[in-house]
């Protein structure tokens, strides 16, 4: 079975295009939400993140306050850093875990910071999802509800899409003017055929 990992900067649309591999029948872990899961519910995570960044860190209701850690990591490449080494580790065990319940010719690992992290390292190929910045800015804002200045910051912790290029298998462009589905079914053709 091979693993596949598919990123793209904020805004790109990993997750629409995960959702289509899904519906053909591919496995997809979303990394992003299974660490947002683990910082909710593995008290030792918990217990490392109120250490280093303070009680605030956990709503009333005891779940993250994501507002508040994004606006203290976007800003602080060393907390970021930190906040990575604390979560990372328990997602990529959660990860390959899930793996070896898979039954298919190959499984998606949909992370955000696929290269960033050097996790790509242990896929056996790699998708990354292209879109124009100023499409990806008007999409985050939107979803969010955030600032462009919040956008910005956030785009300025991942790479570019040159860089992910570079490193990827297979590039998806998901502009207004492409069309996402077949370029899907292609990537998905030729990964059965390798699986």
């Amino acid at each position: 079975m091979l693993k596949v990992g598919i990123t793209g900067g904020i805004g790109s649309g990993k997750s629409t295009v995960c959702r289509v591999f899904s519906v053909l029948g591919i496995p997809v872990f979303e990394s992003d939400k299974i660490a947002r899961e683990l910082m909710n519910t593995d008290t030792e995570i918990k217990q490392q993140l109120v250490d280093l960044f303070g009680t605030a860190v956990y709503l009333p209701d005891h779940t993250i306050n994501r507002k508040y850690l994004a606006g203290i990591v976007f800003n602080n490449p060393s907390l970021l850093a930190q906040l990575n080494t604390i979560v990372h580790p328990v997602v990529r065990k959660t990860f390959f875990d899930w793996c070896e319940k898979q039954q298919t010719p190959y499984i998606i690992h949909e992370a955000a910071i696929l290269f960033e992290s050097g996790f790509y390292k242990m896929m056996d190929k790699t998708i990354t999802v292209i879109t124009s910045e100023h499409e990806r800015i008007q999409r985050v804002m939107k979803r969010d509800g955030i600032t462009l200045e919040m956008v910005n910051e956030r785009i300025k912790n991942q790479w570019n899409d040159q860089q992910r290029m570079e490193l990827a298998d297979f590039v998806i462009g998901n502009n207004d003017d492409e069309l996402v589905i077949p370029q899907i079914i292609e990537i998905d053709k030729k990964l059965r055929a390798d699986g």
